[in-house]
């Protein structure tokens, strides 16, 4: 199992919980990102520079993830394209995508997207937090455990 970050828009604290928990769990973690991201120096972590443009990282993630890795984004069409390769998504607010909620969450994605379009303002996400980070990193050590134990069995 490796650990692929969408790196350009994931919170800098979201980046070093998984550095550490990367390192704890000796899990190779790669963060793919249209400019250079700086990251401790590991054995377990590393970063891929693509091509600037629209959805050039989320494409090298999809293209090079393998059914059983993890992928942290919070695009919804990048972790609809994970799953569908059998890998598993987590946004940075903690939310783990599944099969049974991607297509709710594109549906809704698609809807926002359209009513932008036509000039109605939406608004943003609400600000990232503390409960946002904890679920995060309460999801990730889950996960994490779930997925080693799994391994092991």
């Amino acid at each position: 199992m490796k650990i692929w970050i969408d790196a350009d828009a994931c919170p800098k604290v979201i980046k070093e919980i998984l550095f550490r928990a990367a390192e704890r769990v000796r899990l190779p973690l790669t963060l793919v990102a249209n400019s250079k991201i700086q990251h401790p120096n590991s054995a377990y972590i590393s970063s891929i520079q693509v091509a600037a443009g629209a959805d050039v990282a989320d494409a090298y993630i999809i293209d090079h993830a393998e059914a059983g890795d993890l992928g942290i984004t919070a695009d919804i069409p990048l972790a609809a394209g994970l799953i569908e390769k059998g890998a598993f998504a987590l946004n940075p607010r903690g939310e783990m995508y599944t099969s049974d909620n991607i297509r709710s969450a594109l549906s809704m994605r698609n809807f926002m997207d359209d009513l932008r379009g036509g000039g109605v303002i939406t608004g943003g996400p609400a600000a990232f937090n503390q409960a946002d980070r904890q679920q995060f990193a309460n999801q990730l050590d889950r996960f994490l455990s779930q997925s080693l134990k799994a391994q092991q069995s």
